[in-house]
């Protein structure tokens, strides 16, 4: 966290302590919705923090390369680590599990899109849905 606290400051800004506590919370929940962190620096032993002071929070971390976000639905991101996102999101449609496989596995999409289309993917934000093992065996 002290680079980013440098990062804050060469922009002069700094880490506030609502900001040490999002990013806290992000690292700790993994993926989580602006909603979950809320409820995360909740019962963090500190004061209570707004949802705008979250999402203000998120943006200034995310902006700095420190979270990432993606979306898994329709409904609110999820934000998690910078350095956790090196992975796809796999979103089954039946039971909500969240399930990761490395971005790698889509190397060769990616490619014949660039080729084809001359597209640039972002695989950072990817969310792939359908079914898992599970579920797809019920179906």
């Amino acid at each position: 966290m002290q680079d980013i606290g440098e990062r804050l400051r060469a922009q002069g800004r700094r880490m506030t302590p609502q900001r040490r506590r999002v990013l806290e919370a992000v690292s700790t929940l993994g993926h989580a919705t602006p909603e979950d962190v809320v409820g995360a620096v909740g019962r963090d032993g500190g004061p209570a923090l707004s949802p705008s002071t979250v999402y203000r929070a998120l943006d200034a971390l995310e902006a700095l390369g420190a979270v990432a976000h993606t979306h898994l639905d329709h409904r609110a991101p999820v934000y998690h680590p910078a350095e956790h996102a090196d992975h796809i999101h796999l979103v089954c449609r039946a039971c909500g599990r969240v399930d990761q496989c490395e971005r790698e596995a889509a190397i060769s999409f990616v490619e014949q899109v660039r080729s084809s289309h001359g597209f640039v993917a972002d695989l950072t934000h990817m969310a792939v849905h359908g079914w898992c093992s599970t579920c797809a065996g019920q179906r």
